[in-house]
């Protein structure tokens, strides 16, 4: 049996766990159900007038979707169940040798054996893609490291391997930019680690020092011949934004290297749906929204790789509609990635959220 405790918002502890999703009116998600609160995210809910919430006061019992449906939901799952397309995957022995790799290149960021390590990750993630012929890609299955820098770093190359493939470039190529995606954090190694390890926001001069941390990459890979010089621009642009607004030199879109502009969909992508010490996780959702915002910053064709790539609801995942109806997801759509075909556990119903226009007000919450 669920375990909660019903609360004033004013006696929220930090640590304590939230057991519902808060949402506002448009059905966004402003803090995740079981994210761990912290007195940022409690003050916050009070600014909202968020006076009291439910809070985890024991494990849950996982509910099994198969005792929930009924008769017409298993018909039409039968019926329409369309497999996903194929997702990057990674064997616990690949996993394995990644996470290891990761964490020497970061611990060991002026060896002279950088490039053939890196060389060799990125390998591993191409092999990845190429044995199943992958052309999507679900980052919670990824799970290469619990520290974030070695995680980031990875999902980031990973990320942009596939937004490559999916605009047609060269296996070389991909393998180029599964590089950049590895190394682009590489200059946080020479970031003063109270700075880079402050558990709280930065204040504006420690965050004036943690955007150089672009540069210093920079001048770490630039004088390395065999990375060639595609590898260390993008190192150094990935925050660059096309409308000039991005750091270290504020160049526009012809400016910015094509890898740059790739990884830097996957670095906010990733960024955003990481929990962070200062920050709560964004759902997926409110992420790739966020991204589909960035019009203005963004390159359209590696953002339109992107939502053409990620699968937010994998084929068979139980998801809370917006009418309060619990559904599997059946089907995937790339040009609708927010919307996907479901299935009412209990009524039945088929929901086409891309397609049905009846299904327009009804959202994944």
């Amino acid at each position: 049996m669920i375990k909660r405790k019903y609360m004033r918002t004013r006696q929220l502890k930090p640590g304590m766990k939230i057991d519902h999703s808060v949402v506002d009116r448009m059905g966004r998600n402003l803090v995740a159900r079981g994210a761990v609160l912290d007195e940022y995210i409690i003050n916050s809910m009070l600014k909202l007038g968020i006076m009291s919430v439910y809070i985890q006061d024991g494990e849950y019992e996982p509910e099994d979707p198969e005792k929930l449906m009924s008769a017409e939901a298993k018909k039409n799952v039968e019926k329409l169940r369309t497999e996903d397309r194929s997702k990057v995957t990674l064997s616990d022995s690949v996993r394995k040798r990644v996470s290891e790799g990761i964490q020497y290149i970061y611990n060991n960021a002026d060896d002279e054996n950088l490039a053939n390590t890196t060389d060799s990750i990125a390998g591993e993630l191409l092999n990845a893609i190429e044995s199943n012929d992958a052309i999507a890609i679900d980052i919670g299955e990824l799970k290469t490291s619990d520290e974030y820098t070695f995680k980031h770093s990875v999902d980031v190359a990973t990320i942009s391997m596939i937004l490559a493939k999916q605009q047609g470039l060269s296996p070389a190529q991909i393998h180029s930019i599964g590089v950049c995606g590895l190394l682009h954090d590489i200059g946080k190694t020479k970031v003063p680690l109270e700075v880079l390890n402050k558990p709280g926001r930065l204040n504006d001069d420690e965050f004036a020092i943690m955007r150089q941390h672009s540069v210093f990459g920079y001048q770490m890979v630039k004088d390395r011949p065999e990375f060639g010089p595609e590898i260390p621009f993008a190192v150094l642009q990935h925050h660059e934004k096309i409308n000039g607004a991005g750091y270290p030199m504020g160049v526009t879109g012809e400016k910015i290297t094509p890898y740059a502009k790739i990884l830097s969909v996957a670095d906010i992508y990733d960024a955003l749906v990481t929990e962070r010490p200062y920050k709560a996780a964004f759902s997926q959702r409110d992420a790739v929204e966020m991204i589909m915002s960035m019009t203005n910053e963004l390159d359209m064709t590696a953002m339109k790789s992107f939502l053409e790539s990620m699968i937010l609801y994998p084929v068979d995942s139980i998801v809370e509609l917006s009418n309060g109806e619990k559904a599997r997801v059946v089907k995937n759509s790339p040009h609708y990635i927010l919307r996907p075909t479901v299935v009412g556990l209990e009524s039945g119903k088929v929901y086409d959220l891309g397609e049905d226009l009846s299904c327009a007000c009804i959202i994944i919450k």
